[in-house]
């Protein structure tokens, strides 16, 4: 039931997306010197989130590659979601791969560390930030593993990774 509600929640948010690239597109077009004022403002602030979700994305990715537990946590919400497929080779077909918590994904940075079982240092590292409200975003990944789509919610200035639905292996 989980995943539906993450799934849901993914296309609301996407759906809002053209509306937010054009408000952003209209910022670039003030009218009167007070709203170029207000639009520069909330330009820097779209751009300043912007950064900050990257960069939470990418400590989960780096987080994961590295086996750095740190990332993770700055990254990552205690009330983490994640839930994905895996495509099985011999039938080709895919298959649900169960859910992981906050504490299994630290744990699995752990072990990378432990077993020294670090990505290759050509392995993707792609972040994509698909929509970006007030206190909600989304964006999309690709790592080694696959794809993750990716919800954020913003707590004071900090963003973090609620929710996951990810879909592997990578097809290249």
């Amino acid at each position: 039931m989980k995943h539906v509600i993450i799934l849901f929640s993914l296309i609301l948010i996407l759906s809002c997306q053209k509306k937010d690239n054009q408000n952003l597109t209209n910022l670039s077009k003030p009218n009167l010197f007070e709203n170029k004022l207000l639009n520069d403002q909330s330009k820097n602030d779209f751009d300043a989130n912007k950064e900050l979700i990257e960069k939470a994305c990418m400590n989960y990715i780096e987080g994961l590659y590295q086996g750095d537990t740190i990332k993770i946590i700055k990254s990552v919400k205690p009330t983490l979601y994640k839930f994905g497929f895996w495509k099985n080779k011999p039938t080709g077909e895919y298959e649900s791969d169960g859910n992981m918590t906050f504490d299994q994904v630290r744990q699995y940075a752990v072990n990378v560390l432990k077993k020294k079982k670090f990505a290759k240092s050509s392995a993707p590292k792609k972040v994509e930030v698909l929509s970006i409200m007030n206190h909600i975003a989304a964006a999309k990944i690709t790592a080694w593993w696959g794809v993750d789509y990716i919800l954020l919610s913003k707590d004071q200035d900090n963003w973090m990774i609620e929710q996951i639905l990810w879909e592997g292996p990578l097809e290249n």
